[in-house]
């Protein structure tokens, strides 16, 4: 459902152009309500719009053969889905669905990879992004591979957090065990781990998050690590080119 858009944009790559560049892209923006649950690109389909997170948040799925899912990698309002228009790739490797409810800004395919072409600072923020993307769903496949479900649990928490900016996260066990690629029961245990320890409270579908600095505690090395790639890339010194 199409809403009115903002003249500042709050997602990270529109905000950091220079204010002709925006301009120019805003009149081809529409801000659209994200539904939780919504798939905006089936794994291997058609990538027909881009859209710039405003609140809210994507989440990059792996279907197997086996019927399991999970995730390889998350887009808030530092970044943008679609990018494999970027390599004049017009389908999606993954299922790409709105994890938390919220709004992005969309541009049809066709307008985006134009204004690719017209804006150098466009392009620049694009490709800072893409590599700070890179790094996180790296840093995820090791993740997954090494370290305990505790640890990586409190991963994706602080992960959600950040780019929700709310202590409470709409969130139910299945859709954790989903994203986690685990069985329910294990993310049921895990999480009365985490809520015995007083870092989160469970309920209703709801986590809220008590004890921020804990909660890091828990977490793995893998969520430091990319947080301080993204930084190093997404905040750049230096003026963006035209």
């Amino acid at each position: 459902m199409p809403v009115t858009h903002p003249m500042a944009p709050r997602n990270q790559i529109l905000a950091a152009l220079p204010p002709e560049v925006i301009a120019s892209l805003l009149p081809k923006l529409t801000l659209v309500s994200l539904r939780m649950r919504q798939v905006v690109y089936q794994q291997g389909g058609l990538i027909d719009a881009v859209y710039f997170p405003e609140t809210g948040m994507f989440s990059m799925v792996t279907n197997l053969a086996d019927g399991m899912q999970a995730e390889v990698g998350v887009v808030g309002r530092e970044g943008m889905t679609g990018l494999p228009l970027l390599a004049g790739v017009t389908t999606s490797f993954v299922e790409t669905m709105v994890q938390m409810p919220g709004a992005a800004l969309q541009m049809p395919a066709r307008e985006f990879r134009e204004e690719v072409q017209r804006h150098a600072s466009l392009r620049f923020g694009l490709t800072r992004y893409s590599e700070a993307l890179q790094s996180q769903v790296m840093q995820t496949a090791a993740c997954n591979g090494r370290h305990d479900l505790e640890a990586r649990l409190a991963r994706w928490l602080l992960m959600a957090q950040d780019r929700l900016d709310s202590d409470e996260l709409p969130l139910t066990h299945d859709l954790l065990a989903m994203m986690l690629g685990v069985h329910r029961p294990s993310i049921t245990i895990i999480a009365g781990i985490l809520q015995r320890a007083g870092l989160i409270r469970y309920r209703s579908g709801r986590i809220t998050i008590l004890d921020r600095l804990g909660l890091e505690a828990a977490a793995c090395e893998c969520y430091g690590a990319v947080v301080r790639r993204a930084a190093g890339l997404l905040q750049p010194d230096g003026e963006l080119p035209a």
